[in-house]
C-alpha cells in the first residue's frame, strides 16, 4: 500500500534526529515535521499521550494512500521501515536472506539498542534526574563500560571500512552515526577514527538537514518541567 503522507513529531538532536535524518535521505524535504517541547513536558499531556503513551519522541505518522492513518513509536524501526519502503534510496541490503542483511541488522539494532541503553543512562543521571536521584556510581560504570567494550566494537568496523556496515552509508550509519554524536557530546567517541566518520556522514546533505536545529537543543534540563514529570 504506497504512502500519501509523511510526518514526523520531533525534538532537536534527541532520537527523533536518527528519524528526521533517514527521512531526508529517503524523501528529501517532502515530510512535515512538529517539534513537541519536551523540557515543557508536553509529551505527558493527554493529547500527546494517544499518539505515544510511552511519552517520547520520535512519533513517526503514516498516512497510506487509502486515507488510514498509522502510528509509529519505535526510532530504529522507522528508520527499518523507511530504507525498506524506499528502495530506490539503496540504503540497506535486499530483505532477502543474507550476510549482508543479517550484520546490517545487527548494526541498526546494535546503536538503536546498547549504545542507546548506555548513552540515555549518562544522560539521566548528568543531566535530566534531580540531583537527589542522581548516582555517580551508575555514570561511573556506564562511562566504563562505554569507552571499553562499546568503543572497541565499532573502532575495529571502521578501521576496516569507512561506514559501519563496509564501503557504502547503510540506513544503518543513520542509526550509529547520531549516537556517535551524541556520544562525543558526552566525551565519548574522541578517538581519530570516530571524528574521521563523523567528518564523513556529516557530509551527507541528509544529515546537514536533520541536524539544522541543533543549536535548540539544551543540554541540562534538571530547570525545566519536565525535570517535575520525569520517569525515565
Amino acid at each position: 500500500m504506497p504512502i500519501q503522507h509523511l510526518k514526523l513529531y520531533h525534538y532537536p538532536a534527541s532520537r527523533s534526529a536518527r528519524t528526521k535524518w533517514m527521512l531526508h535521505e529517503v524523501v528529501g524535504d517532502a515530510f512535515d515535521v512538529e517539534k513537541v517541547d519536551l523540557y515543557g513536558a508536553v509529551q505527558y499531556s493527554p493529547e500527546f499521550l494517544r499518539l505515544n503513551p510511552n511519552h517520547s519522541v520520535p512519533v513517526l505518522e503514516i498516512t497510506w494512500d487509502d486515507g488510514t492513518v498509522q502510528y509509529m513509536l519505535e526510532s530504529a524501526a522507522m528508520v527499518a521501515f523507511l530504507a525498506d519502503a524506499f528502495p530506490d534510496a539503496d540504503l540497506a541490503p535486499s530483505p532477502d536472506a543474507s550476510p549482508e542483511r543479517a550484520d546490517y541488522l545487527q548494526m541498526l539494532h546494535f546503536g538503536s539498542t546498547w549504545m542507546d541503553m548506555t548513552l540515555w543512562q549518562i544522560r539521566a543521571h548528568e543531566h535530566v534526574l534531580p540531583e537527589a536521584e542522581r548516582d555517580p556510581r551508575m555514570v561511573a560504570r556506564y562511562r566504563k563500560k562505554f569507552s571499553e567494550e562499546i568503543e572497541p566494537q565499532l573502532a575495529a568496523r571502521l578501521e576496516r571500512a569507512p561506514f559501519v556496515c563496509g564501503q557504502k552509508f547503510t540506513a544503518a550509519d543513520c542509526i550509529v552515526g547520531q549516537t556517535v554524536l551524541w556520544a562525543r557530546g558526552y566525551g565519548l567517541c574522541r578517538a581519530e577514527v570516530f571524528k574521521r566518520y563523523m567528518s564523513l556522514v556529516s557530509k551527507r546533505p541528509a544529515f546537514g538537514a536533520a541536524f539544522s536545529d541543533l543549536r535548540e537543543f539544551v543540554l541540562d534540563a534538571t530547570q525545566q518541567p519536565l525535570s517535575a514529570r520525569f520517569t525515565g
